[in-house]
């Protein structure tokens, strides 16, 4: 089954940014250690902050993407942020590869 997870916040759930971040890592992890693996991991919005220098889940998210996990960070949201030259992990795309991304899946998870 492909399932791609997609990621519009800086973490998972509405909270106190610390918490958040705290239940994103932990979530990746779960990914990480488990058996199955999305094929897609995709960021817009906030959740590009998850993807630049300084994010707390890098760790997670470079592990992710060693086990061919493709991790697409919109582009559009980048610039917007002013992160482009930030980006530590995956590969910024346009929003027609995060639609091509979904469309593929068999399931679609939004944190």
């Amino acid at each position: 089954m492909k399932t791609v997870v997609v990621v519009n916040n800086n973490g998972m759930g509405q909270a106190e940014t610390a918490l958040t971040h705290k239940l994103a890592t932990a979530f990746l992890n779960m990914l990480d250690l488990g058996d199955k693996l999305p094929t897609h991991i995709c960021f817009y919005a906030d959740g590009v902050k998850l993807a630049v220098e300084g994010s707390p889940v890098l760790e997670e998210l470079q592990s992710l993407a060693d086990k061919g996990v493709s991790l697409v960070v919109c582009t559009t949201c980048l610039n917007y942020f002013e992160l482009m030259d930030s980006l530590a992990v995956g590969t910024a795309g346009g929003m027609k590869d995060i639609v091509e991304a979904q469309w593929v899946a068999d399931k679609v998870i939004t944190l």
